[in-house]
């Protein structure tokens, strides 16, 4: 099994090319590549914008797949821009799948509208997968969450459950449509599941992973091991049906309070985390 992490929050303290190398100084085997490096959000206008959106978006990827070999890594999965909904977002999906495929990644999570229902998101995903399967990139969906001011709990969004996972993949039935489970999401109190659920569900068509840590209510992306989720039975569900996938990281808010001076040491402790994860794995 080999280990995974995204690059967003490196990103965010030395830019994108020095993120791929502290990556793999830090003992990653594979990069998982935030396509929304290359792009702005304004929130209040909802509007994205950016490199992605120039005429060397790919020039980009190329650049930051030589770094990865250059130092002994490749890109395993991308992150498309969110939310997918966005006007300017969608008009970014291609472009995500382009990069993903120069970057050399064979699987693009692309979120599905939060309260769109599988024939909805159908028309989404059906939209994209020519152009995937063209570009040799798979698309991943992902369990996605709402939330609920009054509860302060999570609530239903697409693929929230295993019945809404499937009907999702169910609607569009296709080869190049995979599932990327978010096991911070599945673990919300008041998601309607959680991980081991959705896995056994999901059986082979888990093909990806985003995994965090929180305490159990908010979605927030802690290192593993550092929340109240437990990892023990996941991974056992995991094994159960013959995941072969990477073990990638999205933990994301981890590094916030680190510098360029020191992270390295950040990232090498989310190495540590994912191997962790890994050893479990193979003793199950």
């Amino acid at each position: 099994m080999k280990i995974s992490t995204e690059i967003i929050s490196s990103f965010r303290i030395v830019g994108a090319e020095k993120a791929v190398e502290t990556i793999a100084k830090a003992g990653f085997d594979a990069w998982d590549f935030s396509v929304s490096s290359l792009c702005s959000y304004d929130y209040k206008a909802r509007v994205c914008s950016g490199s992605l959106f120039g005429n060397d978006y790919l020039k980009a990827a190329r650049r930051l797949k030589q770094i990865g070999l250059d130092n002994g890594i490749h890109c395993n999965q991308s992150h498309a821009p969110s939310p997918s909904e966005w006007p300017t977002v969608r008009s970014s999906l291609k472009r995500a799948i382009e990069c993903t495929a120069e970057a050399g990644g064979s699987i693009c999570i692309i979120h599905p509208f939060n309260n769109g229902t599988p024939e909805v998101n159908r028309e989404l995903y059906l939209e994209l997968l020519p152009f995937a399967r063209e570009h040799g990139v798979k698309i991943a969906t992902e369990n996605m969450f709402n939330w609920d001011s009054k509860t302060e709990l999570a609530s239903f969004a697409a693929c929230a459950t295993p019945e809404s996972f499937n009907a999702h993949l169910d609607a569009v039935n296709d080869d190049y449509l995979v599932a990327c489970l978010d096991i911070g999401h599945a673990e919300m109190s008041g998601s309607g599941t959680n991980s081991v659920e959705l896995i056994h569900a999901l059986g082979n068509r888990l093909k990806a992973l985003h995994i965090h840590d929180n305490d159990k209510r908010r979605d927030q992306h802690k290192i593993p091991f550092s929340g109240a989720v437990d990892f023990a039975p996941i991974v056992k569900a995991l094994k159960d049906v013959g995941y072969d996938g990477y073990f990638t990281l999205e933990a994301s808010k981890f590094l916030k309070d680190f510098t360029a001076d020191t992270v390295l040491d950040g990232a090498k402790k989310l190495a540590e985390s994912a191997r962790k994860l890994v050893e479990m794995y193979e003793i199950c």
